[in-house]
């Protein structure tokens, strides 16, 4: 009992829903990068500027091993040096 789909309906809500999802991928993907700006305004503020001191690089070790703990891969030290 198969019913024939409008395909001028199907093909509206096709594109509602692309949309949607585009629209929810760039805030997501804004939300992160606006994310790791911080993240890396914030350890330059407690590195005091300074890219090579010595608390710096252990600041950013730790920092590493702690949110890799909780939040996965993706905050290596290498990830923070970067957003940094």
């Amino acid at each position: 009992m198969s019913r024939l789909i409008d395909t001028g309906l199907y093909n509206e809500v096709k594109n509602i829903l692309e949309l949607a999802r585009s629209r929810a991928y760039t805030a997501v993907n804004f939300a992160m990068v606006e994310a790791y700006w911080h993240i890396g305004r914030l350890i330059v503020e407690r590195q005091g500027g300074e890219e090579r001191a010595e608390y710096g690089s252990g600041l950013i070790h730790n920092l590493a091993e702690k949110l890799t703990a909780e939040y996965g891969k993706g905050y290596t030290a290498s990830n923070l040096k970067y957003m940094r």
